[in-house]
């Protein structure tokens, strides 16, 4: 049965909440890239697989796509879309009793990475889909400042064809994070890992550090 999406709205948060199946005690933000928003195909998909798997799930626009309803972030507006997140995870936390996780894809994804890393509290594990770790051809030009002050838990759901970062730049990276990391490879997948097939389900339960 799939879980049914009812539009949400908070102080700071606009978005979907997808009621997880079952007592769903814990609860999954999750947002989007820097040119989409919520409703891209795969963050719905994420949403509905992880409601099957009894997460309480908020997919939600970040501050600076609520602001306008297309183009990049602007200059200036990641502190906000930070503190965006961490309004969605407190809206969450009101309806789920147990574990909340952080995730988005690209953007959002690192986002929510860097907010953790300000803030370890603010989540009990992440979910980084397709995490943008350098611009494409530009591998010179790291996203990975923070990863030494991540002391979250983090799984990377990344494709084998992804131009913002190979797989083993990916590693190469992960070793600056001194908290627990895994890498789910999506294998023919790119950024927006729609070509790859892979289970969603299998990605709950890694969240979740359980093993298959």
């Amino acid at each position: 049965m799939a879980s049914r999406a009812t539009p949400f709205s908070a102080a700071g948060v606009r978005g979907f909440f997808h009621q997880g199946h079952g007592a769903a005690a814990r609860g999954l933000v999750l947002t989007h890239g820097a040119g989409s928003n919520c409703e891209a195909p795969l963050l719905m998909e994420t949403a509905r697989a992880f409601a099957a798997a009894g997460f309480s799930v908020l997919r939600c626009d970040l501050p600076f796509r609520q602001a306008r309803p297309t183009g990049p972030p602007q200059r200036g507006s990641a502190a906000g879309d930070r503190e965006g997140l961490r309004h969605a995870v407190a809206a969450l936390r009101e309806r789920v009793r147990g574990a909340v996780f952080l995730g988005g894809h690209s953007y959002g994804g690192r986002q929510a990475s860097m907010l953790a890393a300000e803030d370890p509290a603010v989540a009990d594990a992440l979910l980084l889909l397709s995490y943008p770790l350098h611009p494409p051809k530009k591998p010179e030009q790291l996203r990975t400042e923070h990863f030494p002050r991540l002391r979250t838990r983090a799984l990377f759901v990344h494709g084998t064809a992804d131009a913002f970062g190979t797989i083993a730049e990916l590693e190469t990276a992960i070793a600056l994070i001194p908290a627990p990391t895994q890498i789910m490879r999506i294998e023919g997948a790119g950024h927006d890992l729609r070509r790859g097939r892979f289970d969603l389900a299998a990605v709950a339960k890694a969240l979740l550090g359980e093993k298959d």
